[in-house]
């Protein structure tokens, strides 16, 4: 595990769905100002993982504490206004809403501001993220990065102390990914923490400084990137895959 501070855990986690056991005891844990990748096959658990983290499944067994607070029993919409906020594999802005007015509302409704602090947090995310000549457009207009790009400035609308990120990558270019990298690499540089679902690992790679790799709702194997990678039960589970 990660050395120092702990801004985000995960204890014997567990989450079943009827008879079907998607995440089995699993202990996760997130350093503050550290970037993890999460990485596994299709079915691995990833996501379900995500969801607990992020509030949107409650844990059938185990707890989430954030900065040292039990938050098993909170919802997603309560993680986000203490600071952990995500983003989704597929956007789904508000699509009859201008850019702008999509961000606005995240940091309004998700992240608690008020008045001129979610103004300015609004016009900022934008900043940060490419947006702010598009901002009056009508979010149902964009393209697929466009989309991505709102995604997480509709996260970062909210003054996130961690971002959870699924797959953003997936449905890019190379050079559009390459975007989108100088974004969280800058969202880095202003020490918000990162967990990072991703399929496309030289993307992955180019932040993260820990791998978790999962296989059948377990860790298999975590570290360095390169050490995770080249764990046996690894490169078992991704043999054939494509992945590697």
């Amino acid at each position: 595990m990660a050395q120092g501070s702990s801004v985000l855990a995960a204890a014997g986690i567990v989450k079943r769905f009827n008879a079907f056991v998607a995440v089995a005891e699993l202990d996760f844990r997130l350093g503050a100002d550290e970037a993890v990748g999460i990485v596994g096959p299709n079915g691995a658990g990833k996501t379900t993982l995500l969801n607990v983290l992020a509030g949107t499944y409650r844990p059938s067994a185990g707890t989430v504490t954030f900065e040292g607070a039990d938050v098993s029993r909170l919802d997603a919409a309560s993680r986000c206004r203490l600071g952990i906020a995500r983003s989704h594999q597929v956007p789904r802005p508000f699509g009859d809403m201008t850019v702008f007015e999509n961000v606005f509302v995240a940091a309004s409704m998700g992240g608690g501001h008020k008045g001129a602090r979610a103004y300015d947090g609004s016009i900022e995310s934008l900043r940060l993220c490419g947006m702010l000549e598009v901002a009056n457009r009508p979010a149902e207009t964009l393209g697929l990065l466009d989309r991505k790009r709102l995604e997480l400035a509709r996260a970062l609308a909210t003054d996130p102390k961690v971002l959870l990120l699924d797959e953003i990558g997936a449905g890019l270019t190379d050079g559009e990914a390459a975007e989108l990298v100088a974004i969280i690499r800058e969202l880095r540089r202003r020490h918000i923490a990162i967990v990072w679902i991703e399929h496309i690992l030289h993307v992955l790679l180019q932040v993260v400084e820990r791998l978790v790799c999962m296989d059948a709702g377990r860790v298999i194997a975590e570290g360095l990137p390169d050490e995770a990678l080249a764990h046996p039960a690894v490169i078992e589970a991704y043999l054939g895959s494509g992945v590697t």
